[in-house]
Formats: structure tokens, C-alpha cells, sequence
């Protein structure tokens, strides 16, 4: 009986294709309405213009209507689109499960309605690719973005971030638009980090990436309301309220513990702020400066409108107008700090420090007038120099130690890191 020898030519030959370089997560509850439509066009919309390997994950949440159905069966019909079935619902659950299974270095989000026009997915995640940053967002806030929706959603939205940015949640400017972006290498070391499961995972997200030290490159986009929405507004601004407040008590006991993922991840500030000083010596000189510049400025508009008030309006007029552009000039003069983050929370805290500075002077004029009921205007310019003066060094010390206070630690002065992982151009 002979011997049947297997050759390598026996069996057909196996491919094993790599995995793809970016992994677009849906995440859908319910939807199964709008469903097959929404996937049909964002895949057709990949495979034509987007230069490297992806996927469409559809990651469905405990949905009680046809959407399963929906999603596996157009799954079946169309190459590079996977389902993710969750028992439990939440947008933010269904991200952090689908992002943490992929095995794409680039992961990606979008909503199912497609608001965004997809024109805007290869400049999101361009830079991550590249590896030049950590977290990509859309931005409908920004000056180039178009955007149609309605007066309330657009009030709510500008609200919502101008509140996230006053406290100090995050800096970006648009928090919650459904379309981002992130490196899995940043995801892993990120996700388990985040607790909220629904909404607010988004905001949640920027911020401790903000305080890791990341880098996010923001997109303008042109995004288009869907009218269908069932998104509920009121348990939504509820959440992300008690979403604001968890961030901010973390913050102050210092949990989560983010010092070693700042270590390990992070981008450091470079060793000198191009521009400013780096001592405080040098930075008390570049603030008097100012100071000296600002109290000129302050004490002629004191002279012209106290033509038109009283001592105490004028007063404060000139103080308002003034604190403003000394705030600014202060910050990226005094401190070396660039670009739109963290602007308008600096001015809201200098606004803040200028009623120390009213308080100041304003009693002073108070004590002036109790002492001579008719001190004449240069006495009332006399007595301002010298409550100026006191105010400029509670400025400088409130500026240094609080408004413009270096986010990272101490001493932290090391180059930016380094050393991304390559990524291979291939067809879908």
C-alpha cells in the first residue's frame, strides 16, 4: 500500500490580511430606521476616497427594535463592516468596548445619523496617523465650520463649552460633537480611566487627556442638525452637570492618579516658554512693564471719565477696560502662553482678580473723601498711584500663583515624546 505524500500545493493557499488602519466605531441604540442608509453611504464614502484599510464597527447597546437584524444583515452584504452586540446600553460603554477590542492603531467615531460631512474624516485622523497627535475632535464652534441647526441646540451648545471652559473641565472648543478620533496606544492607557458610560464620556475623555499632557488637533467641520434626534436634552445637561462636578471633586483629592500616565504618555512643556521670561524675577520685570503701561492707560481713562461721573464710576470703567487687555498682555507676554485654551478662563479669573484691585483703590477714594470731602483731582490721582501700586504686587502674586500656575508638574521640562508606531498605506 503506498504512501500519500502532502504537499504545500494540497491546500489552498491562505491569506491573512492585515489588520486596518483605522476602525470607525457607530455606536447605535434603536436606530433601525436610519440605519442601513447611514452605513451604505459612509462605506461607499471609504472605500472611494480614504487611502488606508478601515472598518465599520457597528457598536450596538441593548436596542429593543430591529437594529441587530439591520446591522448583520447589511454586515453580511458589504466587506469590512463587523457587529458588536452589548447587552447593556450607553454611547459612552458601547466606545470604550468596541475602541479596547480593535486591533486598528487609529480609532475613530462617529454618529449614526452622519451629521458631519465625512469630507472632514481624513483631516481627523490625518494627524494621528502621523503620529503629531493623541485625540482628534470635530469642532462645529469653530470660525471655518458651517453649521445648520436650530437657535436652542445652538445656545445650548456655545453654553455648554463656555461652562466647561470657566471651571476648567476642558479647554477644547467644542466638547461634544459626535465625531473624534483617537491612537489606540493613548485609548488603552486612557479608557480605563473614564467612568461614565453615556454622554459624557466625551467630555470626560478631553479632560484627562488635557491633563495627561496630550496633544488634540481640533477640525473645523460642516455638520447639519438631524431633526430626528431623540437625544434627551434636559437628562443629558443633567448628567453632564453632575459629570462637571465628580471631574472637579477629583481634581481637588487628586484621584484618578494621572502623574505616572503624564510620565509615560504625556507631552511635555518645552524648557523655556518662547518669548517669556522663565524665573519669576524676570517675570516681575516683563509684569511691570505692563503694569506701568496699564496704569497710564488706567489713570487717563479715570481723567476722562470722571468728566462724565462720578469718582467711583469712573473708577470703575477705567479698571474694567484696562483689566482686559492687561490680562492678555500679562498671559502671553509675562507667562509665555499661546492660542485660544484656557483664554477665556484667564480673563474670567482676571475679572476676578480686578475686584481685588477695586476693592483696593476704590476704598482708598472712600478714606480720601472721609479725610477731605473736597480733595481735589490730582489728590484723587495721588491716592489711586499708591493704591495702584499695592493692587499691581496682589496681581502679580495672584497671576503667578493661580491664574496663569504651570498644569504640569514641577520642574517638568523635558522634550516632547517621541517614537510612534509606523502605519502601512493599503487599500481598504
Amino acid at each position: 500500500m503506498g504512501t500519500s505524500l502532502l504537499t504545500a500545493d494540497a491546500f489552498p493557499e491562505l491569506v491573512v490580511l492585515p489588520p486596518p488602519v483605522l476602525d470607525v466605531v457607530i455606536p447605535v441604540h434603536n436606530e433601525q430606521a436610519g440605519l442601513e442608509a447611514s452605513l451604505r453611504r459612509l462605506h461607499a464614502n471609504l472605500t472611494a476616497s480614504f487611502p488606508y484599510r478601515f472598518r465599520i464597527t457597528i457598536a450596538e447597546n441593548a436596542s429593543t427594535d430591529g437594529t441587530v437584524a439591520v446591522a448583520r444583515r447589511v454586515a453580511g452584504e458589504l466587506h469590512g463592516i463587523e457587529v458588536l452586540v452589548l447587552p447593556e446600553p450607553g454611547r459612552g460603554r458601547a466606545l470604550r468596548t468596541a475602541w479596547l477590542a480593535s486591533d486598528a492603531p487609529v480609532l475613530a467615531y462617529m454618529d449614526v445619523d452622519l451629521s458631519t460631512d465625512l469630507d472632514a474624516l481624513l483631516p481627523l485622523v490625518a494627524p494621528l496617523i502621523s503620529g503629531h497627535s493623541d485625540l482628534s475632535i470635530g469642532s462645529r464652534l469653530s470660525s471655518s465650520s458651517r453649521v445648520v441647526r436650530g437657535p436652542k441646540r445652538e445656545l445650548i451648545s456655545r453654553g455648554y463649552n463656555l461652562l466647561l471652559r470657566i471651571t476648567g473641565t476642558t479647554s477644547v472648543s467644542d466638547a461634544q460633537c459626535g465625531f473624534k478620533a483617537i491612537r489606540a496606544d493613548v485609548a488603552e492607557r486612557l479608557l480605563p480611566l473614564v467612568q461614565d458610560d453615556g454622554w459624557f464620556f466625551d467630555t470626560e475623555l478631553l479632560c484627562l487627556a488635557e491633563r495627561v499632557g496630550l496633544r488634540i488637533h481640533e477640525v473645523p467641520v460642516d455638520w447639519v442638525d438631524d431633526p430626528d434626534s431623540r437625544v434627551d436634552i434636559v437628562a443629558t445637561a443633567r448628567a453632564d452637570l453632575a459629570g462637571i462636578v465628580r471631574l472637579q471633586r477629583s481634581q481637588s483629592t487628586g484621584r484618578p492618579p494621572l502623574a505616572d500616565l503624564r510620565d509615560r504618555i504625556g507631552r511635555r512643556p518645552l524648557s523655556v516658554p518662547a518669548g517669556a521670561p522663565s524665573n519669576a524675577l524676570g517675570q516681575l520685570a516683563v509684569f511691570a512693564v505692563i503694569g506701568a503701561l496699564s496704569t497710564l492707560a488706567y489713570l487717563l481713562l479715570f481723567v476722562l471719565l470722571r468728566g462724565i461721573g462720578t469718582a467711583q464710576e469712573a473708577n470703575l470703567g477705567a479698571l474694567l477696560i484696562t483689566a482686559v487687555g492687561n490680562t492678555a498682555a500679562n498671559r502671553r507676554l509675562t507667562f509665555g502662553l499661546r492660542g485660544r485654551a484656557g483664554a477665556v478662563r484667564a480673563q474670567l479669573q482676571g475679572l476676578l482678580v480686578l475686584v481685588v484691585g477695586l476693592a483696593l483703590t476704590s476704598g482708598s477714594l472712600v478714606l480720601l473723601h472721609a479725610v477731605a470731602p473736597a480733595a481735589s483731582r490730582p489728590a484723587e490721582v495721588g491716592v489711586l498711584i499708591a493704591a495702584t501700586a499695592v493692587a499691581t504686587v496682589v496681581r502679580f502674586a495672584l497671576f503667578r500663583g493661580w491664574v496663569f500656575r504651570p498644569a504640569g508638574p514641577p520642574g517638568d521640562v523635558s522634550s516632547p515624546a517621541s517614537g510612534q508606531a509606523s502605519l502601512t498605506t493599503a487599500g481598504p
